[in-house]
């Protein structure tokens, strides 16, 4: 049962690690450090906002909108810390 607990909190640890290559990756989008006409930039962006898009529109859709701020990335990794404190607090239970 250990093995379970050390998956998820891999798949954690890779959503993470996505999360914030997304969030970094808009940013530079946004202050044109990475050019989006080309097709690799453009590919890891549409392949990444594909994989996030599931976990970032409930969180959306309960945020009231706040002018062209997108706070879903940051109460995703919220959500993943809590988590992963969660998991590593009941860690017995996977023994």
């Amino acid at each position: 049962m250990t093995s379970l607990f050390e998956i998820l909190m891999l798949i954690l640890g890779a959503a993470r690690l996505l999360i914030f290559a997304h969030f970094i990756m808009s940013w530079l989008l946004s202050f044109n450090v990475l050019n989006p006409r080309q097709q690799f930039v453009q590919q890891v962006w549409v392949g990444l906002s594909r994989l996030l898009e599931p976990i970032y529109r409930p969180i959306r859709s309960v945020l009231p909108p706040m002018g062209g701020l997108d706070l879903a990335p940051l109460v995703a990794l919220l959500a993943i810390y809590a988590l992963e404190i969660i998991l590593r607090n009941n860690v017995g239970l996977f023994v």
